[in-house]
């Protein structure tokens, strides 16, 4: 499996999403923000961070670079592709993901363990966990609240696209949502940072179900493209 982990300028995380995933045995490469293609790739991971600086609102100026065609193309395709924190709000800001991330509520910036609830293993990051599982994940923003129209939140539940909710809601998300994916069921945007809970040292493997859970999902495609 070969990674792409897309950067733009004023992300962080690209390094810890490319070890998060070398450490699982599959390969990784970070893709800058001013390429034009996603050649001979499995997966997309956009990596957290604070891209072009969250001004405007965070991922608003980000969607415009010239890769997130090629990750609109890839996910038209059936080609997994997970958002992480910053990437969560560029996918909704791109309109690949619904809804939007606004501020915290209280308008705290959050920096700390989560406990999430796996809501549904029938998505490219929960394939490999179980229903009700509870996993032990980082948080890291102040912009990390989802909020999304009745009738999206209605589609959301009806068609068992929340992935993750929080067990207590540390931003004031909607229906404790921290992540979702879209009716394809092969982009998935978190809040939380996987890449984070990935060794013992970082005080919680739980993350490495949400990576390997992505690789069987790449995996999985490239077997039937084969």
């Amino acid at each position: 499996m070969n990674v792409a982990v897309v950067a733009f300028p004023g992300t962080n995380c690209e390094m810890d999403v490319v070890e998060a995933v070398r450490s699982l045995g599959a390969e990784a490469q970070v893709v800058f923000h001013d390429g034009d293609h996603l050649d001979g790739v499995d997966a997309v991971v956009i990596a957290g961070g604070f891209a072009h600086g969250d001004y405007l609102r965070p991922g608003a100026i980000a969607r415009f670079s010239p890769i997130m065609p090629a990750v609109g193309d890839f996910a038209a395709e059936g080609g997994p592709v997970v958002g992480i924190c910053n990437g969560f709000q560029v996918l909704t800001e791109a309109g690949l993901l619904p809804g939007a991330l606004q501020k915290n509520a209280g308008l705290k910036f959050r920096c700390e363990t989560s406990e999430l609830r796996v809501e549904t293993t029938d998505s490219a990051l929960t394939g490999e966990a179980e229903v009700g599982q509870v996993l032990r994940i980082p948080i890291n923003h102040f912009e990390g609240n989802y909020t999304c129209s009745p009738e999206t939140l209605a589609e959301l539940r009806a068609e068992d696209r929340i992935v993750l909710r929080y067990v207590d809601n540390p931003n004031g998300s909607v229906d404790d949502i921290a992540g979702i994916c879209n009716a394809g069921r092969n982009v998935v945007g978190l809040m939380p940072h996987p890449e984070r809970a990935g060794h013992e040292l970082l005080g919680s493997t739980d993350g490495r179900v949400l990576i390997s859970s992505l690789l069987s999902a790449a995996g999985a495609r490239s077997a039937v493209s084969a």
